[in-house]
């Protein structure tokens, strides 16, 4: 019981969630363990439309991390909740999904269709390329009032817990999160992956098919614990931390900086099976720090 949380309305048996792309619909770890050891699940990207990706290669790896440029592969948001949103229910724990688009009128139509299925939650992952306004591919996430305006307009056409992705992309990351918060949202979860490219030097070339990517693992961890702090300071709703976490202490640390839950992606990608030691590791360091309930310690960085 320690280890529960109760956030927008939801009961989480722990902080625990895999982030967004980086399990899938969970089908390929279940079969290694219990789905329902994570406090909850989240899909990966849906979209309005079936989505094939970019063009390989999509990954490489790097120093301290990751890149990557997938492309919201995935059936789309209609085949999602046919076949994969049944299997994820099944599990008993609470469902929350990535909800992605290029235009508002795509936020709009996965936020409506999801809003009538069975999902717990929506994420709201504002670090697509908007591609409705003359933008040249920028993120909604990027600017307040672009911000503002897709959550608003998502806002309208659910009554589920909507909790908006913000893009670490930015100059001041507290001041999209207060739009957001202003918007509608009920939660912040962050971050997405930073802007990041490499190049192959005997082509000369980038070697992403798609040229540009997302730098994700390890090395990222100190820019979204200092993310999740600043956005902590500035709203009044809760905050889901995401960033390179691998093990219980890095749990502790996001949740120090004032995450409510953490999503873990870096763990899953080297090592299926890093979360149900996660999970006994953070129980156990709760009972040896004489800690009842991880709202003790969700904010307690000493500054």
């Amino acid at each position: 019981m320690v280890l529960e949380r109760k956030v927008l309305g939801l009961k989480f048996k722990n902080p625990i969630l895999p982030a967004s792309g980086t399990f899938n619909m969970g089908r390929e770890v279940a079969e290694f363990y219990e789905l329902a050891t994570f406090g909850g699940l989240i899909t990966k990207g849906v979209t309005r439309a079936k989505r094939q990706g970019n063009v390989a290669p999509r990954t490489v790896e790097t120093v301290g991390g990751m890149l990557n440029s997938v492309g919201l592969q995935n059936p789309g948001v209609d085949a999602f909740i046919k076949n994969d949103l049944p299997f994820m229910k099944k599990q008993g724990v609470p469902v929350i999904a990535n909800a992605c688009g290029t235009t508002i009128e795509d936020y709009v139509y996965v936020a409506s269709q999801l809003d009538k299925s069975n999902v717990d939650a929506i994420e709201l992952n504002i670090s697509c390329p908007n591609l409705g306004k003359s933008c040249g591919g920028m993120s909604f996430g990027v600017d307040p009032e672009m911000t503002k305006e897709v959550v608003s307009a998502v806002r309208k056409v659910t009554k589920k817990p909507l909790i908006v992705k913000l893009t670490p992309n930015v100059t001041n990351i507290a001041v999209i999160a207060k739009a957001a918060e202003s918007a509608g949202a009920d939660a912040i979860s962050l971050i997405n992956t930073l802007a990041a490219m490499a190049v192959d030097i005997k082509t000369r070339k980038p070697i992403l098919g798609n040229k540009v990517g997302g730098l994700s693992g390890p090395a990222v961890k100190p820019v979204a614990l200092k993310m999740t702090w600043d956005v902590f300071n500035a709203v009044k709703i809760p905050v889901i931390g995401c960033g390179g976490i691998s093990d219980y202490r890095d749990v502790i640390e996001f949740m120090l900086c004032g995450a409510t839950l953490v999503q873990v992606g870096t763990g899953l990608l080297t090592d299926p099976m890093c979360v149900p030691k996660m999970v006994a590791d953070l129980e156990k360091w709760c009972r040896e720090n004489k800690i009842n309930s991880l709202d003790e310690i969700v904010g307690g960085l000493k500054v």
